[in-house]
């Protein structure tokens, strides 16, 4: 069971930390990934870290902007939101799954899902 926290609402241009937890399954047999939602939209890939923890994936929309990590001592993958833009608003779910370099992108390629937390940026 992934656990994500950390969302709120924060005024654009402003930064957010948001943790997932995720007993066992955080470790490097597994790649972490963030996708959001905004209403009316579907879910879209934010960012991926590598199960070995060497590579990071972004949307174009995030990139320079956001940054994924992964405690594997706390058994936590973070995502680091810098200079938030309205566009930003959305829920965030972390997941969690055997993705490899062609599916990173791909939500189906999770197997495993936090209950998401909503982060709105206020213009």
């Amino acid at each position: 069971q992934l656990q994500a926290s950390g969302g709120g609402l924060v005024q654009a241009g402003g930064s957010l930390r948001l943790s997932c937890a995720a007993p066992g399954l955080t470790g490097s047999s597994y790649t972490m990934g963030w996708f959001r939602q905004a209403p009316g939209k579907e879910r879209e890939f934010v960012a991926a870290l590598s199960r070995n923890g060497g590579s990071t994936y972004y949307a174009d929309s995030v990139k320079g902007r956001f940054a994924i990590s992964r405690d594997n001592a706390k058994n936590t993958v973070y995502l680091q939101m810098n200079s938030l833009k309205p566009e930003d608003t959305a829920v965030y779910y972390c997941a969690s799954g055997r993705a490899i370099l062609s599916t990173i992108r791909q939500s189906r390629a999770y197997g495993y899902w936090g209950q998401g937390t909503q982060v709105t940026v206020s213009s």
